[in-house]
Parts: C-alpha cells; sequence; structure tokens
C-alpha cells in the first residue's frame, strides 16, 4: 500500500510520539489503565518504538477508564493536544475517540470526502466486557459490526470496496443509497453511535470469564471481537517498557494476547504486506515545532 514519503512519515511518527507521551503522563495522573494496542504494541516489542513504516499510534482502555479520559483528561491536557470523540463532536464518524495535535490534519485516501477532520494523534479504542451468553454475544458483535459500517457510510458516500466490476458497481450503488438515504431521513453520526454503544454494552451484565477467571474485554470496533480480545490479567498490570525515547505500556501477556491477534507478530511482513493509511492531506499545524534541534557539542 502507498505511503507518506519517508520526511513526512518521520515528520507524522514526531507528532504521534508527542500525543502517546501526553496519553501516559495523563493516564498517570488520573490512575487510569491503557495499553498500546495494534502495531504500536508490536512496534513496541519488536522495535523498541515505531513499526518503520507506521503512520499513527494506537492504544486501548476498558470502557470505565476509557470514559474517564474522554471526561477527565482534557482539564489536564497541554495546550496544544485535544481529544475528540462521539462525546466531543456530533459529526465524529467513528466509534473511538483520537488525541491529536490541534490545527493538525490527516486524511486518508478513504476518508478524503469525508466532512470531519482526522487529526494527526492515537486513536483511542475501547475494550467492552464480551457478553457470556452465545446469543448476546451475536447479537452484540453484529449490532456493533452494522452500526458502525453505518456510521462509516453516514460520513463518506462512496468509500472503495476493492470489489471488481460489475460487484464494485452494485456496490457503490447500494452505498451511495445508503448514505444519501441516511441524510434525507436526518439520519447523524451521534444517533448512529448511541445505537452502537447500546450493542457494545450487552456483555456488561453478564460478563464472560476467561480461563484465569477475569473479565473477558473485546474490541467491538472490529468484526472479530474475539480475535481482539484479552482477559484483564492479561492486560493488566501493564508493563512499562521504552519506546523510542518515552515510554508506553504494554499487556501484562503481551506475547499471548498479540499473538491472538497477529499469530506471528515478531517477523516482519513482506513490503506487500505492510499496512498503512494511504495519506491523501496532511496538515501539521501551528503547534508542531518541526524536528528536534540537536544540542550543540558541549552543552
Amino acid at each position: 500500500m502507498s505511503a507518506a514519503d519517508p520526511a513526512t512519515l518521520a515528520a507524522i511518527q514526531r507528532v504521534t510520539k508527542r500525543c502517546l507521551a501526553e496519553i501516559d503522563r495523563v493516564c498517570a495522573l488520573l490512575d487510569l489503565r491503557y495499553v498500546a494496542y495494534g502495531g504500536t504494541a508490536i512496534g513496541a516489542v519488536r522495535h523498541q518504538g515505531f513499526i518503520p513504516w507506521d503512520d499513527d499510534g494506537d492504544v486501548c482502555m476498558p470502557r470505565e477508564d476509557y470514559e474517564r479520559f474522554i471526561a477527565e483528561a482534557p482539564a489536564l491536557l497541554g495546550d496544544e493536544f485535544f481529544i475528540a470523540s462521539p462525546a466531543t463532536h456530533p459529526n465524529y464518524p467513528i466509534s473511538f475517540g483520537v488525541l491529536g495535535l490541534k490545527g493538525s490534519e490527516f486524511v486518508s485516501k478513504v476518508a478524503k470526502d469525508r466532512s470531519f477532520r482526522m487529526p494527526i494523534g492515537v486513536d483511542l479504542f475501547v475494550l467492552d466486557e464480551i457478553a457470556d451468553d452465545p446469543g448476546r454475544f451475536r447479537a452484540q458483535s453484529r449490532g456493533t459490526w452494522l452500526w458502525a459500517r453505518l456510521m462509516f457510510l453516514r460520513s463518506i458516500p462512496n468509500p472503495p470496496t476493492g470489489l471488481p466490476t460489475p460487484a464494485r458497481q452494485l456496490a457503490s450503488a447500494a452505498m451511495a443509497c445508503a448514505h444519501w438515504g441516511m441524510r434525507a431521513l436526518r439520519v447523524n453520526e451521534a444517533s448512529l453511535y448511541r445505537r452502537w454503544l447500546r450493542a457494545a454494552l450487552k456483555g456488561r451484565e453478564n460478563p464472560q470469564k476467561a480461563a484465569d477467571g477475569s473479565i473477558l474485554f473485546g474490541d467491538f470496533s472490529t468484526r472479530d471481537p474475539r480475535r481482539w480480545s484479552a482477559s484483564e490479567a492479561e492486560l493488566f498490570p501493564a508493563r512499562s517498557v521504552p519506546f523510542e525515547d518515552i515510554t508506553v505500556r504494554i499487556p501484562a501477556a503481551y506475547d499471548v494476547v498479540l499473538t491472538r491477534g497477529y499469530g506471528d507478530y515478531m517477523r516482519i511482513p513482506d513490503p506487500d504486506d505492510r499496512v498503512t493509511h494511504e495519506p491523501f492531506h496532511i496538515v501539521f499545524g501551528p503547534n508542531d515545532p518541526g524536528p528536534e534541534a540537536p544540542e550543540e557539542a558541549g552543552a
């Protein structure tokens, strides 16, 4: 997949690292639990920093910690940072939040027609309890998948499908009808998110327990929450590890968690399999001072 040029990628990673450090600082102040997630967790373990081609950051938190972070972190953030989420922006197009640099924009090719501009920053994924009852879990996973897809379609009229012609044309027509139909009926992202949230919380009353006896959490922003699941004991207490020149937290049983999601995560993927967000438009804004100046000799 196409990626940013090396200088732009280095700048994206520089800003993302600042955001990761701010999350770690504020979570420590608020006594909130978080761990690096996805490619950021792999980078911390395999590279002690960013995966060389990675163009964003990811962390995840149990819902109770996530909700407190969204509500309480803004008062403690540095002036150059902000949080965007369904709780803060009515036209926010996805089910999880982001901590970003004010004035920055990261617009991927997929999202180039979206009105909401995502910042350069770190995605804040939320972990919800997986329902113990199989039928309730099916409703939980299918409901969150449906409402998240509709949120996406509400924000983008004709996203790429990757399908061959003529299937692509049929899918594009169906998605355009869904998008403009929701607009005509005044269905917005906020109302779709409320439905997504009701589905995501279906495991709260009777959560599934893992073999270790602790609650099993899943990421319901994904199609397969069980693949991206972890028990409370696998996650916490989190480990602090080096990440470039800062420190981040990773799951207590990081090898178990990363193997479940990725298989052999220590293997460097082939160039054709290296996933990026295919940037279309990037703005760093006034709060990015640029590369740090090297220290003078003898200083």
